[in-house]
């Protein structure tokens, strides 16, 4: 689970609600117009992992935006502060998929936009780009491996879905249940992050993750599949120096054969976007600048 290093948006921040041909969504965007007013040298989005949000990156946003990037990360459906139906099928990896090509089209008036997925949402970048790779700018995936996570990860994520699908009516419970279990932290949550996290989890959708953790424990490896769709789009592999949920040599060869830049933020494990944000945006700034100005591509 994410923890975010801060709930507070930075001056050059805004929350509000995207519209997109798919309905609307619930996003976190900084830019350098809101507050230097610098010249906007791209477009990126932004799209969170498992039981996660967009607060998960708030720690990149002021650094993005400082270097000159608008920045937008979003809750998926059904995720968080984005609505979705209870029932399954809008959750099937390629309906989220369309939805990250209906953002990226609300969004493309700054041309060709950089995508970023973390651990599941790199899972839904990837279907996405090998959907349709035109509108991007380029592609990374953080800390999310080629296929279905690691055999430790699968069975406590089918003892999740077992836990949702029986008590789905029922998430305050699950929640006690699923902390519980977990190790604890050496430094206690403060209790307006522990009030946050527990909000999320109630403000998610139980089909969703139903639905998207069966696509942890399945999915298929597409690294071939988006390498021939996609070569020539710019692509990153970021990971933590150690990962509980796909090995770093998974992500190790996924670079390799997709012919990726690869960056491992040391010191940080399964999110160094909210681990380390400032070394996160500092590989992240290097890749996309390496990218040209996406204005012009």
């Amino acid at each position: 689970m994410s923890k975010p290093p801060s709930l507070t948006l930075p001056p050059a921040a805004r929350a509000y609600r995207l519209s997109t041909a798919r309905g609307e969504f619930a996003v976190h965007e900084a830019s350098p117009g809101l507050g230097s007013g610098g010249p906007v040298r791209g477009t990126a989005l932004l799209v969170p992992g498992y039981t996660g949000s967009k607060e998960d990156f708030i720690g990149l946003l002021a650094p993005l935006a400082a270097a000159g990037y608008r920045v937008v990360a979003v809750d998926g459906r059904g995720q968080h502060e984005s609505g979705g139906p209870r029932t399954e099928a809008p959750y099937a990896l390629e309906e989220l998929a369309g939805d990250v090509l209906a953002q990226t089209a609300a969004l493309a008036d700054g041309g060709p936009v950089h995508l970023l997925g973390h651990s599941l949402g790199g899972l839904i970048a990837r279907a996405a780009v090998i959907r349709d790779p035109a509108p991007f700018a380029s592609l990374t995936l953080m800390s999310s491996g080629p296929r279905a996570v690691c055999e430790d990860q699968q069975a406590r994520t089918k003892m999740l879905i077992s836990a949702l699908e029986v008590m789905g009516d029922d998430m305050p419970g699950i929640w006690e249940a699923m902390r519980a279990m977990d190790p604890r932290d050496e430094a206690p949550d403060s209790p307006e992050l522990a009030q946050f996290l527990r909000e999320r989890w109630l403000g998610t959708v139980p089909e969703q993750l139903i639905v998207t953790g069966r696509a942890l424990v399945s999915e298929p490896d597409r690294t071939a599949e988006l390498a021939a769709a996609a070569p020539g789009l710019a692509k990153l592999v970021l990971s933590g120096a150690s990962d509980p949920v796909w090995p770093v040599e998974w992500m190790d060869d996924t670079a390799r054969l997709l012919g990726a830049y690869r960056v491992v933020v040391a010191g940080t494990a399964h999110s160094p976007n909210a681990e380390d944000p400032l070394a996160t945006a500092a590989a992240l700034v290097g890749f996309w600048d390496s990218c040209g100005d996406s204005d012009t591509q």
